[in-house]
């Protein structure tokens, strides 16, 4: 999910460590690529997964039984919490606002209707301000956290909530989009967004995958990789450590507020 132009070829090494991995442990569906390009609810859904990226409110809105996580990143961005993650609120750096509820009726911009990062978090900030009623005088999507960026800076959209992993790749690579902004405040945590395999990997192959990230993750010829994604480990959490992302919707829900908007 982290995987932007820039990052590709951190992103390639990383696989390629971990698919080695996986075939000196006998699983011989390890591919010696990544796959890209292909639609993300396919590639979540493909009987065949053996490992892939999703985020945490599709994982509990609509993967449910279909995927097994294997574990949690950990990342070093500011924002991050050992496998916890939040998202920046960023604005323009002149707005005036000072506070989020300085913006109502202004327009946000949102990645994906999909999206925990995007738009559950940020629907769980927003609802106390709602009170039930429209907060935004308009709601567009943007496609991707890098867009809603642009858009915020380029003035089409006045707010969005960017997963601070993104943010913080995205101040480093590409300062010329983000210099415009700053961060107006940050959301809650939730559980990061997890690697999965499909329902069908039995438990050797899910101890096999798993065997094979705590592998790299503690591999020093991997560092710089490790360093350029920002990965600081790996964690197994318990199966209800993504409920929190639906109790967050629940309670937007609860407040008169299912909708972003």
């Amino acid at each position: 999910m982290y995987d932007l132009p820039e990052l590709q070829a951190a992103n390639d090494a990383l696989w390629a460590a971990i698919a080695e991995r996986l075939i000196a442990q006998g699983v011989a569906d390890a591919p010696d690529r990544l796959t890209r390009g292909a639609p993300l609810e396919a590639v979540w859904t493909d009987p065949d997964l053996l490992l892939g990226q999703t985020c945490g409110y599709p994982l509990v809105a609509s993967l449910g039984a279909r995927v097994r996580v294997v574990a949690t990143p950990r990342y070093s961005a500011p924002g991050c919490d050992g496998a916890l993650y939040r998202s920046a609120l960023v604005v323009r750096a002149n707005d005036p606002a000072t506070r989020l509820a300085d913006l109502r009726g202004r327009r946000a911009a949102v990645n994906d209707w999909a999206s925990n990062s995007g738009m559950n978090l940020l629907r769980a900030e927003i609802a106390p301000l709602a009170q039930g009623a429209l907060f935004f005088g308009a709601v567009t999507i943007s496609g991707g956290h890098a867009a809603s960026v642009a858009a915020v800076a380029g003035g089409e959209a006045d707010l969005a909530a960017i997963d601070c992993i993104t943010w913080s790749h995205l101040q480093r690579l590409r300062p010329d989009a983000t210099s415009a902004l700053r961060v107006l405040g940050w959301t809650k945590a939730t559980p990061g967004l997890p690697l999965i395999t499909a329902a069908t990997r039995d438990d050797a192959g899910l101890a096999a995958l798993r065997q094979a990230l705590t592998d790299v993750a503690r591999d020093c010829a991997l560092d710089a990789v490790r360093a350029a994604l920002m990965i600081d480990g790996f964690e197994t959490l318990p199966a209800a450590a993504y409920d929190g992302v639906l109790a967050l919707e629940r309670d937007a829900i609860a407040q008169g507020y299912p909708i972003l908007a």
